[in-house]
């Protein structure tokens, strides 16, 4: 799976890519600082079943601290967005490229606005119309794919009765359009089944569904410390009127508060309202840390990164942690290690979902499964809860 990470140039992208994964990038106060994408890793953070049921961890695919799971998710910076992109406009061809496989998009927005639309400085810049500005582009960036050699394409779909939503899938499918996205989408517009009948006002409101469902988009609003209360307010509320999840973020703070923690001046866990000075440090840092408590902390509850990062995995991508073992009393695998491992699977999956994302072989052989908190025996259609622990039961091969 892979985040990626968009917006207009000069609204804080990559310095929110660096506070989310520790990678270091070229972060300046200019358009286009960012040409080429910057890759990481980061996390969805959870609380961990262990913190429930008093054991002790081993963890081999993810990471534990204090209570919780660190799981890693591939983060993706790409170049800023200006408008025009999808004509090619700026690094548009290249900002768009990047994104293809992206199961999710964080909209980093200037919520000061103080960043005009082509990331330069300004007194004033509505966020809000960033907002449709992102939509716009990448909508016709998915337009154009798809109508170019459309009547050919909807022709053949027709002569050859293939099954509309798996042929729209397949072309699509180096933008990872699954035929679940575009079953969803056609249904929602309410569009013929004949795709010769469509028009390009039809093929647009196709696109804009199909968008929603696979490059659903949360907006960080960056900045947030600089912002007054009503701009926060303003943003939210229009946001939500789009359907969107808006977050008040400071990248710049976080950055800041993991570097001092990586340092070992202070002990932080992304996501906390807090932290703890560990050993001394120079007037200057300390000042630093305690205006990001005051400012951003105490004001917002946490600094918004990894609240952006979590609602992006669990609310927006509709994911749950589930654990699999071996052995259900003792939540051991075959070596003896407690919960090693863990995997996000969408909800509503089942226990062979979980079996095949384990092993191929598993989720063939598959007999039934053990729910380990309950003990008892589930079948395939067991509905798959958040922060299960499962073991899967298979004939011997």
């Amino acid at each position: 799976m892979e985040i990626g990470v968009v917006g207009k140039p000069n609204v804080g992208k990559s310095t929110f890519f660096s506070a989310a994964t520790l990678v270091d990038v070229d972060i300046a106060n200019y358009p286009f600082t960012t040409i080429d994408a910057n890759v990481g890793v980061t996390y969805a953070i959870a609380e961990h079943p262990c913190k429930e049921l008093g054991c002790q961890p081993n963890p081999q695919n993810y990471e534990y601290r204090d209570g919780k799971a660190l799981i890693p998710i591939k983060m993706i910076d790409v170049a800023g967005l200006v408008p025009g992109a999808h004509e090619g406009r700026g690094l548009g061809n290249k900002f768009l490229d990047d994104l293809r496989m992206a199961s999710a998009l964080i909209h980093v927005i200037d919520a000061t606005g103080r960043t005009d639309a082509e990331g330069q400085p300004t007194d004033y810049h509505d966020p809000v119309e960033d907002i449709e500005f992102l939509e716009r582009e990448i909508d016709y960036w998915i337009y154009g794919i798809l109508k170019k050699g459309w009547e050919k394409f909807a022709k053949r779909i027709k002569l050859q009765h293939m099954k509309l939503e798996q042929a729209i899938a397949d072309h699509l499918s180096g933008i990872g359009v699954t035929e679940e996205d575009v079953w969803e989408a056609v249904h929602k517009v309410g569009l013929p089944s004949d795709p010769t009948k469509w028009s390009d006002e039809d093929l647009l409101a196709f696109v804009r569904e199909l968008r929603k469902t696979n490059k659903p988009i949360i907006i960080a609003a960056n900045k947030a410390d600089a912002a007054t209360d009503e701009g926060i307010k303003r943003l939210v509320e229009e946001g939500k009127k789009r359907g969107y999840i808006v977050i008040p973020t400071s990248a710049a703070a976080e950055l800041t508060l993991r570097k001092a923690a990586k340092a070992g001046f202070i002990d932080y866990v992304p996501g906390s309202s807090d932290f703890k000075i560990l050993k001394p440090m120079s007037p200057k840092q300390e000042k630093a840390l305690m205006l990001i408590k005051e400012k951003v902390l105490d004001r917002f509850g946490s600094t918004g990164v990894q609240e952006v990062i979590n609602r992006a995995v669990f609310e927006l991508l509709n994911l749950i942690p589930v654990y699999p073992v071996q052995d259900e009393n003792k939540l051991t695998d075959q070596f003896g290690n407690v919960l090693p491992h863990v995997y996000l699977l969408p909800k509503g999956s089942t226990p062979r979902d979980l079996a095949y994302k384990v092993h191929t072989d598993l989720g063939k052989t598959f007999l039934y499964a053990v729910n380990a908190r309950t003990k008892r025996r589930v079948g395939e259609d067991y509905e798959l809860q958040f922060n299960d622990i499962i073991k899967i039961v298979a004939t011997a091969k």
